[in-house]
């Protein structure tokens, strides 16, 4: 095996804590002395043992003179945990391989330097592109202190996402909704607008039959129309229920909201919610990801802003037809298709009868 094959071996590892370690990374690492694996692990939730831990905890004493796949710098900062670059250098491995640097201002290059003033062997970059990628959600927080935003929408051949009634339900098959319900597992954050709420009277929980963790769940409702009797509000769950309003909104319905638990955001003092203030607000409460499945015009404000890192379009094998039939995006819309938002690194698949594109937005900043 080549070194890229025991790195995508990592990098699988890392990828079984999608979700689990916010807002920290996700980090895999694999220890192999002469060319058998001697040493596994993953970082498996935020506070918890590093990956190269796991991994040497399993190789033993072995791994002494052993090479070492992560799929991230090791740290060289206590933290909840030990510097991950002393742990390797005490247990005396020879060569560690990297996929990608760490760019938390806390170890940027500080952990490779440890490593190579012990006399232990680096190389950096193997995989790098995929390792990116796997930690995405990361890279974006890191970076921008802003979450990584993902936009789902279900719809028809013809784009619709409700007839001229309003009905919706199920435009996606189960398959597609049971994927969904896997994608709020993985997330820190869901977000609707009041539109959603007051017409389909929601949860946003997650619900697989395996179990999971439901995401904190956001709502925007400027005026603060929501019921108090909403199922959102109602419900036994671990995770919190935020509103996003105005200042000027009713405070006598602020106060009973918060009687009820619910977190009030006020994010915008005019008569529109500033979603990119919201969004720093979030990040401020380390909402490092957010799945927005709200209706037409919420999808319509997260991409005319340019704030959607990924979108999960689901399109179903389906024509509803009509010119009063509520379509996937609304919003002014661009004049020209030369000005349209591009979908790049584009994967498409079948999920059960409906077709899933998943991809990510290229935004004419000019």
């Amino acid at each position: 095996m080549t070194d890229k094959d025991y790195m995508q071996l990592a990098l699988n590892l890392a990828r079984q804590a999608e979700g689990r370690t916010s807002p920290n990374p996700i980090v895999g690492a694999v220890i192999v002395k002469d060319g058998k694996i001697i040493g596994e692990g993953y970082h498996h939730y935020a506070g918890g043992a590093h990956a190269e831990v796991h991994a040497l905890k399993e190789a033993g004493e072995d791994a002494k003179g052993a090479t070492v796949y992560v799929t991230l710098e090791p740290c060289s900062h206590y933290g909840k945990t030990p510097p991950c670059a002393n742990t390797l250098i005490k247990a005396g491995v020879k060569r560690v391989v990297i996929a990608m640097e760490d760019p938390n201002p806390k170890v940027a290059g500080s952990g490779i330097e440890l490593l190579n003033q012990a006399g232990i062997e680096t190389e950096l970059g193997v995989l790098e592109d995929e390792a990116k990628k796997v930690n995405e959600v990361f890279l974006k927080y890191i970076n921008t202190k802003k979450p990584f935003v993902i936009l789902k929408n279900a719809m028809t051949l013809d784009g619709k996402v409700a007839t001229k009634t309003g009905d919706s339900k199920w435009i996606s098959g189960e398959e597609s909704r049971h994927l969904v319900h896997q994608l709020r597992d993985k997330v820190d954050g869901i977000l609707v607008g009041i539109g959603t709420v007051l017409a389909d009277n929601p949860r946003l929980t997650t619900r697989l039959p395996e179990g999971g963790q439901d995401p904190t769940r956001i709502v925007l409702d400027s005026r603060l129309r929501i019921p108090l009797n909403a199922d959102i509000i109602n419900q036994e769950s671990d995770a919190k229920t935020i509103i996003a309003t105005l200042k000027i909104s009713d405070e006598d319905k602020k106060r009973k909201l918060i009687a009820k638990g619910i977190e009030i955001i006020e994010a915008g003092e005019g008569n529109n919610i500033d979603l990119k203030l919201l969004l720093d607000l979030l990040a401020e409460r380390e909402i490092t990801s957010l799945l927005v499945e709200g209706g037409s015009q919420v999808s319509s404000s997260f991409l005319e802003e340019g704030l959607v890192d990924k979108l999960y379009y689901f399109i179903a094998p389906k024509i509803i037809g009509g010119k009063e039939a509520f379509s996937v995006v609304g919003g002014e819309g661009v004049k020209k298709v030369s000005d349209g938002i591009k979908i790049v690194d584009k994967e498409v698949k079948l999920v059960g009868e409906d077709i899933l594109v998943v991809g990510y937005p290229e935004y004419n900043r000019n």
